[in-house]
């Protein structure tokens, strides 16, 4: 990308960092994301292209370490880049306070529910072998179905039907999902507003919340928790 002409550090941060997806393949690496295949799973809008040319450029940058590992290419951030946490950290905080409701263009499957498998709480799941799936019924029925499945605290969320028993089914909307994910309401709140329903035995409706649980975004607080803004209309 053109410079900008100017001596300030902050312009020059942004002659490496403002161009679309740099920062969210950023925020990929910061949380645990290694190889491309991971890095896309996190950014699935992003063409295979554009990633491995934004790849490039942070490696260039110095802010991006590319390495064989048996046989695998591994991505890493180096220094430079694992300074960027904080960074990271302050513009999510800002996004979940400040910025507004989900528009239907920013409601993606893929996306949400490859966020909840790497921060589910696996010490609130049973040992042994657990699937619960999830049915969308507001998304195109491809994609409408998925299986949280959790083996020896290990989880992995699919698709495609893996073929083991399942304990029951959340039937929730895509939007009702995300929101609660992002914290925009709270488990207990869609559940008194009846947005979601649970086919299964009592317990896995009574600990369900608990075992997907939330994104760190959920305890931000919002402008309205504050006082700092009046109910939206």
């Amino acid at each position: 990308m053109a410079g900008y002409g100017q001596f300030c550090p902050m312009a020059k941060a942004m002659e490496v960092l403002d161009e679309r997806w740099t920062l969210l393949v950023v925020r990929e690496l910061l949380l645990g994301s290694t190889h491309f295949n991971e890095l896309r799973r996190g950014n699935p809008r992003m063409s295979p292209a554009l990633l491995s040319k934004r790849l490039r450029t942070l490696e260039r940058a110095g802010v991006v370490r590319r390495e064989l590992v048996e046989g695998r290419t591994r991505y890493t951030l180096t220094p430079a880049g694992e300074e960027l946490r904080p960074v990271i950290e302050a513009l999510q905080v800002w996004g979940a306070r400040w910025v507004g409701s989900l528009g239907v263009e920013d409601l993606d499957p893929h996306l949400l529910l490859w966020d909840i498998q790497r921060t589910m709480p696996m010490e609130r799941w049973p040992s042994g072998r657990t699937v619960v799936a999830v049915r969308f019924p507001d998304v195109e029925p491809r994609v409408s179905s998925w299986w949280m499945c959790v083996s020896d605290r290990t989880p992995d969320v699919c698709d495609v039907d893996p073929g083991f028993e399942v304990l029951g089914w959340l039937h929730v909307s895509l939007r009702t999902l995300s929101e609660i994910w992002r914290g925009d309401r709270s488990w207990s709140t869609a559940a008194r507003d009846g947005l979601f329903s649970v086919d299964g035995p009592p317990e896995l409706a009574r600990r369900l919340p608990e075992w997907i649980g939330q994104s760190s975004a959920a305890a931000v607080p919002r402008p309205q928790q504050a006082g700092l803004v009046g109910p939206a209309s």
